[in-house]
C-alpha cells in the first residue's frame, strides 16, 4: 500500500501546475540512437526561472530529438533550440486546461485507490484461506480483517489528501 502512495506521488509530480518543475519532464523518453531513453539520463534539466525549463544534453547532436520528444509528450509545451540547449517556456494554464488536469489527477488517484483495494482483497483472501486450513482461529481472522481495513482506510485517506492538494495547486491561479 505504501508503494501505491509512493507511485501516486511520482505520477502527480509529472502533472504541471503552471510553475516550472524539473519533474515535469521525468516521464519523457527520447529516441537515442534507436533506444527510448529517459530524458533525465541523457541531459541535465534545470528550472532557472519559475516559468522556464532548460534541457542541456550531454550529446549536443540530440537537441533535435529532445525537442521533438518534448513536443510529442502532450504537455502543451513548445520547446525552442538555441544550438546548445533546449528552452521550454511554461505558459500559464487556461481555465479549460486546469479542469482537464484536475480530471487527470482525479483519474490517477482513483487508479491508485483501486490498487489499494485490490491489495486489501488479496490479503483478506489469504486470511480466509488460513482460517479454512485451520492455521488461525476465527478471532485471529476477524482481528486481521479489521487491521487490514484500518490500513486500507489510512492509505486511501493519504491518497485523497494528495489528490486534493494537487487539484488545489492546479486550480489556484
Amino acid at each position: 500500500m505504501e508503494k501505491a502512495v509512493t507511485d501516486l506521488q511520482h505520477a502527480m509530480a509529472t502533472i504541471r501546475t503552471g510553475r516550472a518543475s524539473v519533474s515535469l519532464l521525468d516521464h519523457i523518453r527520447v529516441d537515442y540512437y534507436g533506444t527510448p531513453t529517459p530524458l533525465n539520463q541523457m541531459a541535465s534539466v534545470h528550472a532557472p526561472e519559475p516559468q522556464m525549463l532548460t534541457v542541456q544534453p550531454w550529446d549536443p547532436t540530440q537537441l533535435g530529438n529532445i525537442e521533438k520528444a518534448v513536443r510529442s509528450a502532450d504537455l502543451g509545451l513548445n520547446p525552442s533550440n538555441d544550438g546548445k540547449l533546449v528552452r521550454i517556456p511554461i505558459p500559464p494554464l487556461t481555465e479549460e486546461r486546469r479542469k482537464q488536469l484536475a480530471r487527470q489527477v482525479h483519474d490517477i488517484a482513483e487508479e491508485h485507490r483501486t490498487a489499494i483495494r485490490n491489495i486489501r482483497r488479496d490479503e483478506n483472501d489469504k486470511l480466509k484461506r488460513m482460517l479454512k486450513d485451520k492455521a488461525i482461529s476465527e478471532d485471529a481472522e476477524r482481528d486481521g480483517l479489521e487491521d487490514i481495513q484500518k490500513l486500507t482506510d489510512t492509505y486511501i485517506s493519504k491518497i485523497d489528501e494528495l489528490s486534493k492538494s494537487k487539484e488545489h495547486d492546479i486550480m489556484s491561479v
